[in-house]
Parts: C-alpha cells; sequence; structure tokens
C-alpha cells in the first residue's frame, strides 16, 4: 500500500468533505517516514462542526425512530466487514501494530455496529409505582451533540464503542482523532456517509489535540464529552467541560495485574500473562503490565515467560510479527527512559528486533524484569510500552494489597483452580474489570468497560454505554 484509498487532508462537517487551512504529516512508526498528510483543523472547524451536529439533530437525523438509526449502524457494520483488510492495512501502517491485531480492530469495529445497530431499539424506559391519581414514566433521551476525542492507540475499536453507542442513542457527534492516528477514522466516516447516515450526525475534525481537541471539550454546544488517553490530559478536559456544566466519560490509564496462585493452570494462563503484555507493543490502556505470583511457583512463572519472551519476533507492522513498533519518537524515548531507571533488578528475558528492521522505526524490544519491588516506579507508573514486572506474594491477603496499591484500577485478572478463591479475589480486586482464570475474554464488547481511581470514570460497551450516553427524564402525570 502506498496511500490511503481517500484523501486523508480533508475533514467531514455536516455532510462535506472539505480541506482544513493547514495539514499535519502522518508517519509510519515502522520507518520513522511520512506518508501522508491530514487536516490541522482548528477551533472555527470545530465551531462549525458543532454546528453542523446539532442542525442535524433538528432535522433528517433528529427525526427518525430508534429503529431506522439502528438499521443505518448494522448497515455501517456491514459496509465496514466488507473493507476489512483495507481498514487494517491503514490502522496497521498508522499505529504500527501487526496486521493480524489490526484486523482484529476491523473486525471489532463492524461489531459494535452491530451491537449497537441492534441495541438502539432496545432502550425501555420504566414506570414508577407513585402516588394515588398519578402515573409516573421515565425516558431515555440523547443529550444532543457529544465530543468524542479517541487515542492513537486503538482507533478503530474505541470509535466503535464510543460514536457507535453515541449513534445508537440518537445522539449527533463530533469525533476528534488523535494527530499520530487519524486514518481510520476518516476511512470510518466516508464508509458511515456511504452506509447511509445522515449528513452532520458524524463529523470529523482531525488535528492537534491543544487546538481542535480543547476547542471541542471546552465547546458550550457539546453537550457529552468521551475521552479515552492519559490522566493528564483527562483531567484538562475534565475541567474544560465542567465550566459547561457537561458530563464527561473517561477512559484513562492502568497499571493492571495479573495474580497467578500456586494452584493455577499454567499451560494455559502462559499466553495470557506475556500477549496481555505485549499485544499493540504494550501500549495498551489494560495491559497487564504486572504479573503477580505466589512465592513457591514465582521462579517457575519468570523462567516459563522469559522462554516465551524470547520466542517474540519485533518488527514491522506490515511483516505481521508477535511485535511492532511504538507510535512514535517521542512514546519510544519515554519507554527507554523508564528502563533506564531498572537498575539493579533482573531483566529475566528481553526480545529480539528484527536485524532488517528499518533504522529509523520506533522499535523497543519488550522487556520481562524480575526481583521489581511493588513500591518501585516500574510497578506503579503506566509506561505504555512492552515491559513486564513479576512480583511474589505470600498469600491472598498480600496479593490483593500489592494488586490494590496502585493508583489505577482498570482491570485485573485471578489466576487459580480454587473456586471459592476465585469468588474472593473478584470481590477484592479493586478494578472496573475482572477476570477469572483468563484474560480480557476476547475483548467482549458487550461487556461494560471503565475503570476507577486514576483509571476514570463512566463506562464504555455493552448497554452501559448507551445508558452513559443518554439522560433521564422523568414524567410525572396527575390525573385524579
Amino acid at each position: 500500500m502506498t496511500k490511503p484509498w481517500f484523501d486523508p487532508s480533508e475533514i467531514l462537517i455536516g455532510g462535506q468533505w472539505r480541506r482544513a487551512g493547514a495539514t499535519l504529516p502522518v508517519e509510519d512508526p515502522s520507518t520513522g517516514q511520512s506518508f501522508a498528510e491530514i487536516g490541522r483543523g482548528t477551533a472555527a472547524d470545530i465551531d462549525e462542526a458543532v454546528a453542523a451536529a446539532e442542525a442535524a439533530r433538528n432535522s433528517e437525523w433528529g427525526r427518525l425512530t430508534a429503529t431506522e438509526r439502528g438499521r443505518i449502524l448494522t448497515r455501517i457494520g456491514q459496509a465496514v466487514l466488507d473493507r476489512t483488510e483495507e481498514l487494517a492495512q491503514l490502522e496497521s501502517r498508522d499505529v504500527g501494530k501487526p496486521l493480524k491485531q489490526a484486523r482484529a480492530d476491523a473486525l471489532a469495529l463492524a461489531r459494535y455496529m452491530e451491537f449497537y445497530g441492534g441495541a438502539a431499539d432496545k432502550i425501555m424506559g420504566e414506570t414508577i409505582p407513585y402516588l394515588d391519581g398519578y402515573t409516573v414514566w421515565t425516558l431515555r433521551e440523547p443529550h444532543g451533540v457529544t465530543g468524542h476525542i479517541v487515542p492513537w492507540n486503538y482507533p478503530m475499536q474505541i470509535i466503535g464503542r464510543s460514536v457507535g453507542a453515541a449513534l445508537a442513542m440518537g445522539n449527533a457527534a463530533v469525533l476528534k482523532p488523535a494527530e499520530e492516528a487519524s486514518l481510520t477514522a476518516l476511512a470510518f466516516a466516508r464508509i458511515a456517509m456511504d452506509a447511509g447516515l445522515p449528513p452532520g450526525a458524524l463529523n470529523v475534525v482531525t488535528g492537534l489535540g491543544e487546538e481542535a481537541g480543547a476547542a471541542l471539550s471546552s465547546h458550550p454546544g457539546v453537550h457529552h464529552v468521551s475521552f479515552t488517553g492519559s490522566v493528564g490530559v483527562g483531567t484538562l478536559i475534565q475541567q474544560a467541560a465542567a465550566r459547561n456544566a457537561v458530563p464527561v466519560t473517561l477512559e484513562l490509564g492502568g497499571k493492571s495485574p495479573q495474580l497467578v496462585f500456586a494452584d493455577a493452570d499454567l499451560d494455559r494462563a502462559l499466553p495470557f500473562l506475556v500477549n496481555a503484555g505485549v499485544q499493540n507493543a504494550g501500549q495498551t490502556c489494560s495491559a497487564a503490565s504486572r504479573i503477580l505470583v505466589e512465592r513457591s511457583r514465582h521462579d517457575e512463572v519468570v523462567a516459563r515467560m522469559a522462554e516465551a519472551y524470547r520466542a517474540l519476533r519485533v518488527g514491522p507492522a506490515l511483516d505481521d510479527l508477535e511485535v511492532g513498533p511504538l507510535i512514535s519518537a517521542r512514546q519510544k524515548q519515554i519507554v527507554e527512559g523508564y528502563l533506564a531507571q531498572a537498575g539493579d533488578l533482573d531483566v529475566a528475558a528481553r526480545a529480539q528486533i528484527q536485524s532488517d528492521a528499518p533504522a529509523g522505526g520506533h522499535y523497543v524490544a519488550p522487556h520481562l524484569l524480575a526481583g521489581v519491588g511493588s513500591n518501585h516506579r516500574l510497578a506503579q507508573e503506566e509506561i505504555f510500552g512492552p515491559v513486564q514486572v513479576v512480583i511474589p506474594f505470600d498469600d491472598e491477603d498480600h496479593a490483593i494489597a500489592i494488586a490494590n496499591g496502585t493508583e489505577y484500577g482498570l482491570v485485573a485478572a485471578a489466576w487459580t483452580q480454587d473456586g471459592p478463591r476465585g469468588l474472593r479475589m473478584s470481590r477484592k480486586l479493586r478494578a472496573g474489570q475482572v477476570f477469572l482464570n483468563n484474560y480480557g475474554a476476547g475483548g467482549g464488547v458487550e461487556l461494560p468497560f471503565g475503570g476507577t481511581g486514576k483509571s476514570g470514570h463512566g463506562r464504555e460497551k455493552g448497554f452501559e454505554a448507551l445508558y452513559g450516553f443518554s439522560t433521564l427524564k422523568t414524567v410525572a402525570a396527575w390525573h385524579g
């Protein structure tokens, strides 16, 4: 693939594609070379996009029934399936993830559209028993215009779970993708328009976070903001939205643990222990960056994980190996800075970068570190790279103290064949999702996802996302 199959320098406002006033380069993380340009949208472009979304709410899009909205989303899902390979090629080159992972993301995007297409007319109100002479009921209504700021690590998946749910509820959306990875957002918008999404229901303005993103999060015409990304940026977005008293869904960072007890089925656990740390080069909010192991099996787990690490192949995204590059030179510098602090820690294993990987690519070899104290910086802070630490524990209470001993609370897992212990762990682990004898459950479009603490608040995926992208109205009718 030499260039995208559309013009990525255009932005979408009110159903019309047009050039922005300036552009930004699109870099291939595998080579460090630019291969396209995206539009550098401005606050004025955001103003127009918000106005277009509001106009759509008051015209064709706003007049559709929930069933009709669902049919459109279902058609979009099929159209995404029809272009899975093209979307995967775009995502792989733009983000740097291996093709197999990019294909899974494209299929997930289609699944979100199918799920929310089917769910659009399934959101019901309730009747409430009240005083004699009254009938009281509730209605779920769209917020109006929703703003969506999505990150660079999983653009297609996060567009699906965020924009898909918002559209299903009848909101009109303004999407600002990350400047590092905007191509599949633009491609998705074209696919959606071709599938019959009315003009203005979805608007896409690419550009810098401090320009277009800041303008969107603080815009008085936006009635709900959804953001996935870093804690620092999420705090700024929440502060900006608060000035307009606008609700915000935040999915932020994580330092997610997997707890491996002595009775764990290690043959089953091992692929999950490793893959959940190195998938997408570790650039995953829910990455299992901490492996907590009962002391009696600590050395065995480290040895087996180390063997798996040494088999990992790292190279260009389109070579479709196990691990690709990091998104940018800046992210590579951040991860290498953390590794420089490893000091006397035991580097149990380090994967090898392919000898023919382009010198300009942003490659960091996956590292497995043992002998890490639970309070060490590498065990406390989100690295957002292919680095996992292994920490021993003595018993259940010790394991829970370590697992819950960070500022984050996004995902956790426990590996044990003791059923009651698994249930105890599910209660005691502080996380938005807990997995028993698995990790991730295949992505789980239907499974509510979000965190506690500095991992954010609000939930995406499943029906919970539809509730979040709606507001509840209570109607009390007196009839005597």
